[in-house]
């Protein structure tokens, strides 16, 4: 593999807490009580959009969803590093993987911007020849579309490319992609992998290079 597609969250960082506070300050600021943290973490996956309209839940009206939005991605962008963390072994192994010769890029539903913020702070962006996110095409994943963009920029063939994440969201987009998937089994979503199984699996990041070869 000469091209390897990270997801963000549930992968490269741990950022369970900050999204579950992010959540409950929009759940307040629309009057609405705290969810327990465990049900915020199933809602992430499918984008900011998809994350407050479930976290309002099926009553909320669009005008809703857009005003708890607006507040949880001001709120979020504040408050994005305060508890997230790289997963162990993230920044060591990414190195291997740079001085391999790999082509590394990141692939996330989370707003671009963001998502970008968070890889430099947290000081990985030298990794990293493109990132992109949720809001970087028409389609987020599962659509292969962002996947298909980064084999153009690699120059490289999908029988060459991997997608490694923690959901069946990112086994999907490479599926659709028809590019090897790895799934990660410490992420948010490690049961979505039974679904459909990704090629190979992987209990600790650390574990990659072997498979990556």
């Amino acid at each position: 593999m000469n091209l390897l597609i990270f997801d963000l969250d549930g992968t490269l960082i741990d950022s369970k807490l900050d999204l579950a506070h992010a959540v409950n300050a929009s759940r307040a600021h629309m009057g609405l009580g705290e969810l327990a943290h465990s049900l915020v973490f199933s809602y992430v996956g499918n984008g900011a959009p998809m994350l407050i309209r479930r976290a309002l839940g099926p009553e909320a009206t669009e005008a809703d969803v857009q005003n708890a939005l607006e507040f949880f991605l001001a709120y979020y962008r504040e408050h994005m590093l305060d508890c997230t963390t790289l997963y162990p072994g993230v920044a060591e192994t990414l190195d291997v993987l740079l001085d391999r010769g790999k082509r590394m890029a990141v692939l996330t539903n989370k707003p671009v911007r963001i998502s970008k913020a968070i890889i430099s702070g947290l000081g990985l962006e030298r990794h990293f020849f493109q990132v992109y996110g949720g809001n970087s095409f028409e389609q987020k994943k599962p659509h292969p579309i962002g996947i298909e963009a980064l084999l153009s920029e690699a120059g490289t063939v999908a029988g060459n490319a991997m997608m490694i994440g923690d959901s069946a969201v990112d086994i999907q987009t490479a599926r659709n992609a028809g590019i090897k998937a790895c799934g990660v089994t410490y992420g948010f979503q490690p049961e979505t992998l039974a679904a459909d199984p990704p090629d190979f699996l992987i209990d600790r990041f650390e574990d990659l290079p072997a498979v990556a070869g």
